[in-house]
């Protein structure tokens, strides 16, 4: 069952503490363990930075001896963490010669009694200047005199622009009596407002950097990693590095054990069944901070930058897309066991292009998905500066406007932890949680999520990885078996994470990514991580390796294009790549598409290489809602049999559904207002989605449909986006709880059949063409229809019945 891999790329995570570890993280009163940065590139294609490039981040080694600049900010640290008040911590940083010699009685006077900056504020600007990052505040003139306010304001001249004309017109309309009018309303203008920006990200910085020193922390955890990378290039004894860093004797990484689900199915099968058992025990967190540069998305009609979440992808943003897959498996839970599961969802946002804002509105806009807004919580992510690798300052557009970008993924178990994310999953019951990254399209294909949770809930895992085989050359890391020796003597193993990154220094081979040198970074915490902090100790070597049971952390382990195929970045005109673009995932969910509907005795074309359509669409797009299984052994007990032509559009956005011997040739669209029920107001007057509560219904057998389909050479086609011109097709639409039944016919043309709610449609062959039937349902059959799918557990499979009312 478990095997050893060589490279394996990891995607998607569960995690399942339980009450038996000390590592709990939804009911332990102590905090995660403690964050694991990490300098990576940033993209600053949206600011004014020319000095900085988007390319991978490979630090040339920098000039500056920074030892004594860390060495200086460790004292400061050490001084801090020793106050225990606010106006202890104001005295010790202000005894810093950098901040005494910026805040002479002059800038404190402006801040004081003009700005009305509390002591905290004062306290974060300080921090700024200690840690050596005057510049994003003005540069700082040599010849202030401590004391003169003359002084301090030619100081504020060059380094508080639009400041220093208001002090101006104090002095000049008689001081202090026009601060309460028209001055007042200057205070609000631009500077200010960047200032106010400014000290928000301080604060975040502060509060959530705390486990390391706050902004002081973050500025000697830059410094250090890029001391580290003045070695690159030079000999090094990475082992001896590596040793030292992790607190151990040694450290050696191996090929981890996995679990095959590929290989083992009924294993899968059961996996899976568990999983779906165990869906009430679990809550989804999404992190969907990052800022997602690579994708160049932009609002088509007000230019606004628009975050990873609100790509529109197959007709649905990659939001929808993540509800969507959700409540597929919610309707499985259903559909088993007649009893209604709604799953918690905490969503990690930023300040990053409006993010936070955005998904907030979606998910209003959207009814909060039939969920309940007390289903959702938010909590936001920190924005970090970036630093300059060569000097380690920070950015700057222009005064008080660092360039700031998202802390990374890693942020979100400390953050999740502080702003109680884990109690709130504790309090609805759940044991653990499934965390979805937003790119990545395909994670919920088939019975990779479900098995991934099912083993972690079985077996009592702290935390899971889904993974599978890494492309060479991809900017994707790897899975690991971490073997090491502990000071105490004690032989410790566990599953981490290797960035890509970071394959040199445990001597993994491959060919360099890029040529191109890029002074300019970001501190950034990984998510995967986390799992260095589970690992099991032995008072002895494990000289034959160590067996997957035998450790809390686990891999499952399956086709590539069930575990990942991500929408990272924008594939430019004319680029024959397609790693990690929109329109090669869509490439992937054809091919998933294909294997689900060839086992279902279908003929269809087979998708071939990326290479064949790197200057045309895919030879066909068929979107299947999820809730069609998700498991593709309930899928396919409901299609079977018949065709798929290339060049064929097929959408099914109805999860009872029949197709029995079907010949497609042209584009099949068939939609329900009630895909998974029907929507009712609960006390509140909030919608809520009740699961298999009269739902649309479409069943199509021995049917030929034949029309013109889509417009293969136009243009105007975005074939990932599901937007594509069309000349012919055959489109139903079921409103409410409508039926729509085809049998013995040829549907041939353009046609839109619109069913309304309360009624079935039957089309058959009558003697001069098709005969058409439009009947009111029965009253008894309004809630369960005239037709269903009784889903049944057998052994560790699914079987469908047809049941006929």
């Amino acid at each position: 069952m478990a095997r050893a891999t060589p490279i394996l790329h990891q995607n998607n995570l569960l995690l399942t503490p339980r009450t038996r570890t000390s590592h709990s993280l939804f009911n332990s009163p102590k905090p995660p363990p403690p964050l694991s940065p990490t300098l990576t590139s940033v993209s600053l294609s949206h600011h004014r930075v020319t000095r900085v490039s988007t390319a991978p981040l490979q630090h040339a080694p920098p000039s500056p001896d920074f030892r004594p600049e860390i060495s200086r900010l460790k004292s400061l640290r050490f001084t801090l963490s020793r106050s225990k008040t606010l106006n202890d911590k104001l005295r010790a940083i202000h005894a810093d010669s950098r901040v005494k010699r910026f805040f002479t009685v002059g800038v404190s006077r402006v801040l004081n009694d003009y700005l009305k900056l509390g002591d905290y504020e004062l306290f974060l600007l300080k921090c700024v200047v200690a840690a050596g990052q005057e510049h994003v505040l003005g540069s700082i003139s040599e010849s202030v005199v401590e004391g003169d306010f003359e002084s301090a304001r030619g100081l504020l001249k060059s380094a508080l622009y639009g400041l220093v004309e208001m002090i101006d017109k104090w002095d000049v309309e008689g001081g202090e009596g026009v601060v309460g009018g028209r001055v007042e309303e200057e205070v609000e203008g631009k500077e200010v407002g960047a200032l106010r920006k400014l000290l928000k990200t301080l604060g975040e910085m502060e509060r959530f950097y705390d486990c390391i020193g706050g902004i002081i922390g973050y500025q000697i955890a830059v410094l250090e990693l890029l001391a580290q990378s003045r070695y690159e290039g030079h000999t090094i004894n990475w082992s001896k590095h590596l040793n030292e860093s992790k607190g151990c004797q040694l450290l050696e990484v191996h090929p981890p054990r996995v679990l095959d689900l590929s290989e083992d199915t009924e294993y899968a099968s059961q996996a899976a069944l568990w999983g779906i058992e165990g869906l009430p025990d679990l809550g989804e967190i999404y992190p969907l901070g990052g800022s997602a540069d690579r994708l160049g998305l932009v609002d088509p009609h007000t230019g606004e930058c628009l975050p990873a979440a609100m790509l529109p992808y197959c007709g649905r943003t990659l939001l929808e897309g993540l509800i969507r897959d959700l409540q597929a498996r919610e309707f499985l839970y259903f559909k088993l066991y007649g009893k209604q599961c709604v799953t918690p969802v905490a969503i990690m946002t930023s300040s990053a292009k409006n993010n936070h804002e955005l998904i907030t509105s979606l998910c209003e806009r959207l009814g909060w998905f039939g969920r309940g807004q007390s289903l959702f919580q938010f909590f936001e992510q920190p924005l970090v500066p970036a630093v300059g690798a060569e000097d380690g300052q920070w950015l700057v557009t222009r005064q008080f406007l660092p360039v700031c970008k998202p802390g990374g993924h890693g942020v979100i178990w400390k953050l999740a932890y502080d702003k109680g994310i884990f109690q709130w999953f504790y309090d609805h019951g759940r044991k653990g949680a499934t965390v979805r990254q937003v790119s990545n399209v395909v994670a919920a294909t088939d019975l990779t999520l479900l098995a991934l949770a099912g083993i972690g809930l079985h077996h009592g895992k702290k935390l899971g990885f889904a993974s599978c085989k890494r492309n060479l050359g991809a900017t994707e890391g790897i899975n690991v078996l971490v073997e090491k020796k502990n000071l105490d003597g004690m032989w410790a193993y566990g599953l981490s994470c290797i960035e890509y990154t970071e394959f040199d220094k445990f001597g993994i081979s491959e060919g360099p990514l890029s040529s191109h040198s890029v002074p300019g970074g970001r501190l950034e915490c990984t998510m995967q991580n986390i799992a260095d902090n589970f690992f099991n100790a032995h008072s002895s070597r494990r000289c034959e390796g160590v067996e997957a049971d035998n450790l809390d952390t686990f891999i499952v382990y399956n086709e590539r294009r069930k575990v990942t195929s991500s929408a990272k970045k924008k594939r430019r005109y004319g680029d024959k790549s397609f790693p990690q673009t929109p329109d090669g995932s869509l490439l992937d969910i054809m091919r998933n598409a294909y294997d689900l509907l060839s086992h279902c005795q279908i003929e269809i074309p087979k998708i071939e290489g990326n290479d064949k359509y790197a200057d045309s669409g895919p030879p066909y797009l068929i979107f299947l809602h999820p809730a069609l299984g998700p498991l593709w052994e309930v899928t396919r007990q409901k299609f079977v049999g018949g065709s798929i032509a290339e060049g064929s559009e097929l959408q099914v956005e109805v999860a009872e559904f029949l197709w029995r011997d079907v010949q497609l040739d042209g584009s099949l669209i068939v939609v329900a207002e009630n895909i998974l029920g029907s929507t009712t107001m609960d006390e509140n007057g909030d919608p809520k989605l009740q699961y298999g509560r009269r739902c649309g219904r479409c069943k199509l057998q021995n049917v030929k449909v034949l029309n013109e389909g889509i417009d293969w050479t136009s243009g105007h086609n975005t074939y990932w986006k599901h937007d594509v011109q069309r000349f012919e097709l055959l489109k139903v639409v079921l409103h409410g709880n409508a039926e729509f039944e085809a049998t013995d016919v040829i549907l041939q043309g353009n046609h839109v059949f619109e069913v309304p709610n309360g009624y079935k449609l039957k089309i058959t062959s009558g003697n001069s063409g098709l005969d058409v039937q439009l009947n009111p349902i029965e009253e008894k059959s309004m809630d369960t229809g005239s037709w269903f799918w009784n889903y049944k557990i057998n052994g560790t499979h699914i079987q469908l019945e047809l049941v006929e009312l």
